[in-house]
C-alpha cells in the first residue's frame, strides 16, 4: 500500500502557493467581470439588495425562508426520495425532458461491445456504472466502508503542481487546473470492464482526536489516512497528490447557476480589506465548451464553470463514457496504460460520434440543474430561531451567505424563459474559495484553489442527509460523521467561527444544530 506521506503533500501544497498567488494577480489583470447586475433597473436592484440583506431580527422567519429554492421549492413529503423531486415550475415538456434525463442519470452502462448498444461504453476503466450509483438518490456520497471496499461514492483525484516553465503559464492563463499522473491519470479508477485490471484501491484509515468543548463534552474526531493499493500499471509519480472527494447532493444547481456573477464576486474580499479574515476569492476557470474564462462554481474546489461541464467531467472521468464535450472514448486511460486504449468503446457512428451523443448530455443536464430543493421544516419553532441566531453571531454567515436573487430575463437555450429565473433563494453558500486550514487540505493545487482551499458548499438540503443517504458523511471526504464534528474541523478563515461554536453553552450549540437541520 502506498501512504501519502507528509512531506509529499505539503512541497506542492508550498509551490502551488507561489503559483495560486501569481495566478491571482494574472486574474486581476485580465478579467472584466461586471461589478453590479446589468439585468435589473436601479430601482429593482435597490429592492433586491434590502432582500437580501442578512437579517438581526431573529424573533420570528423571515419571508419566504421556508421556500429556500423559490417558487422552485418543492413541498413535497418528506421521504428518503425528497432530493429526487422536479422543480415546482415545469411546464409540460420541461416535465418530460427531467423524466428522460432522470432514467439516463440511472442508467446503468455496459462494457462494448453489447447488444444493448445505446448502452455501450462504460470505461475502459471507471469508477461507476451510473450518476446515481455515486449520488445516492440525488444526495451526498460518503467514503469506503470498511477496508477493502470499493469506494463507489467516493473518488481518488490524482494530480501534480506544474513543473516547467510551460505548464506554469498554462496554468496561470487558465488552460490547465494542474496536471495528471503520467501513469493513473486524473483520477484512480477502481473498476475496470472485464479482461482489464483496475487501477488500484482506495485506502482509507482513521486515527482519532478528542476536542474538549467549552461545556466540558468531548467530541471525538476521526482523521482519515489515505493511501492507493493493488497498483495494476506500475508506481504512482512520486509528486503525484491525492484529493478524496465524496459526490455531493444534486439539488438546486440550476438555481446556483443562476446566480449573477456580480452578486457571487461582491462577497470576495481576497486582500481582506474588511479585516475580518475572511477572504472569500473567486475561482476562475475556463467554460469547457466555449473556452471563455468564467466564474468556477460547481465542484469542491469550484473547478467548473456549468452544471453542464460539471456533467461532461463526470461521464468521462467516472463512468468512463464519451459526449459530445468529452469526446474521448478512453475517458481517463493514459500511454502508459496500452491494455486500456486497446480494449473496444461504445462509439456508434449510426447515433454520433460519441457513446452519449446529444441529447444524452443536454437531457442529463436539464436533469441536474431542475431537482428541487425542499422546502424548510419547523422554520418558526423557537429552537431554530435561536440556533439561526447563534449561527450568524458565531460568524458562520460571513461565508455562508444566505440568500440571493437569481437573474432576471433568463432564457433557456431554445429562447424560452428559464424556471430558474429571478427567484429569491436560500443556499447559504457565497460560492467562494476559502482558506479552511491544514486539518483539511489535500495538498493539491485545482487552478486558483490551493491544496487549503475549498469552495464553501450550499447547506440548503442538509438536515436531510441521515434520511436520503440513510448515513451522515460530511466535508469533502465525508469524515465527520455529525454536524457538530464538521463544524469542528473547521480551520484557516473559520477558525473564528469554528472557536465560538466550541465556545457556545450546550443547549445554543444545540439550538445552532437544530438550525442546521432545518435546512
Amino acid at each position: 500500500m502506498t501512504d501519502l506521506p507528509a512531506n509529499r503533500a505539503l512541497l506542492p501544497a508550498i509551490a502551488a502557493g507561489f503559483l495560486v498567488f501569481s495566478i491571482t494577480l494574472a486574474a486581476a489583470d485580465i478579467l472584466d467581470f461586471p461589478s453590479t447586475r446589468s439585468d435589473l433597473s436601479t430601482e429593482e436592484l435597490k429592492r433586491v439588495r434590502d432582500v437580501t440583506r442578512a437579517t438581526s431580527n431573529f424573533l420570528k422567519a423571515e419571508p419566504y425562508e421556508t421556500m429556500q429554492g423559490g417558487g422552485l421549492t418543492s413541498i413535497d413529503k418528506v421521504t428518503r426520495d425528497i432530493f429526487s423531486q422536479p422543480s415546482a415550475k415545469l411546464d409540460q415538456q420541461q416535465g418530460q425532458d427531467f423524466h428522460l434525463g432522470n432514467a439516463l442519470f440511472r442508467k446503468l452502462w455496459v462494457s462494448a461491445p453489447s447488444s444493448t448498444q445505446a448502452s455501450d461504453g462504460l470505461g475502459p476503466l471507471f469508477n461507476a456504472r451510473s450518476c446515481q450509483s455515486c449520488h445516492i438518490r440525488d444526495g451526498r456520497g460518503h467514503p469506503p466502508e470498511e477496508a477493502g471496499a470499493a469506494a463507489t461514492s467516493m473518488v481518488l483525484r490524482l494530480a501534480r503542481a506544474a513543473v516547467t516553465p510551460e505548464e506554469e503559464q498554462a496554468v496561470k492563463d487558465f488552460h490547465a487546473l494542474n496536471f495528471p499522473d503520467s501513469t493513473y491519470g486524473a483520477q484512480l479508477q477502481d473498476l475496470a470492464v472485464p479482461g482489464l485490471a483496475a487501477e488500484g484501491k482506495v485506502t482509507v484509515s482513521y486515527s482519532e482526536e478528542i476536542v474538549t468543548l467549552a461545556s466540558g463534552e468531548a467530541v471525538t474526531l476521526r482523521k482519515p489516512h489515505y493511501g492507493v493499493s493493488d497498483l495494476a500499471y506500475g508506481p504512482m509519480g512520486a509528486s503525484t497528490t491525492f484529493s478524496p472527494r465524496i459526490a455531493p447532493p444534486m439539488i438546486g444547481l440550476g438555481l446556483i447557476e443562476a446566480i449573477p456573477d456580480a452578486d457571487i464576486l461582491a462577497n470576495a474580499d481576497p486582500d481582506d480589506k474588511k479585516g475580518i479574515g475572511i477572504r472569500g476569492r473567486a475561482a476562475i476557470v475556463r467554460d469547457h465548451r466555449t473556452g471563455q474564462l468564467a466564474l468556477g462554481r460547481f465542484g469542491w474546489k469550484a473547478q467548473n464553470a456549468t452544471v453542464r461541464d460539471q456533467v461532461a467531467d463526470a461521464f468521462s472521468a467516472d463512468i468512463g463514457i464519451s459526449t459530445p464535450d468529452r469526446p474521448n472514448p478512453y475517458g481517463d486511460c493514459t500511454a502508459k496504460e496500452p491494455q486500456c486504449l486497446a480494449m473496444p468503446n461504445g462509439v456508434q457512428t449510426r447515433l454520433g460520434d460519441t457513446e452519449a451523443p446529444d441529447p444524452v448530455l443536454p437531457l442529463v443536464t436539464f436533469y441536474s440543474e431542475n431537482l428541487a430543493v425542499p422546502a424548510r421544516r419547523a422554520t418558526s419553532q423557537p429552537a431554530v430561531l435561536n440556533g439561526k441566531e447563534m449561527f450568524y453571531r458565531s460568524g458562520c454567515a460571513a461565508c455562508h451567505t444566505p440568500k440571493f436573487v437569481t437573474r432576471d430575463g433568463l432564457k433557456r437555450s431554445d429562447g424560452k424563459d428559464s424556471p430558474q429565473a429571478f427567484q429569491l433563494i436560500w443556499p447559504y453558500s457565497d460560492f467562494l474559495l476559502h482558506d479552511m486550514g491544514e486539518g483539511l487540505s489535500d495538498g493539491q493545487q485545482v487552478g486558483v484553489a490551493s491544496g487549503r482551499d475549498w469552495r464553501t458548499p450550499p447547506l440548503w438540503g442538509i438536515g436531510l442527509t441521515q434520511t436520503v443517504s440513510g448515513r451522515q458523511a460530511y466535508l469533502h471526504d465525508g469524515r465527520a460523521r455529525t454536524l457538530t464534528e464538521a463544524i469542528l474541523w473547521h480551520g484557516g478563515e473559520a477558525e473564528k467561527a469554528r472557536n465560538a461554536f466550541a465556545g457556545l453553552s450546550k443547549d445554543n450549540r444545540q439550538a445552532l444544530i437544530n438550525f442546521l437541520e432545518s435546512l
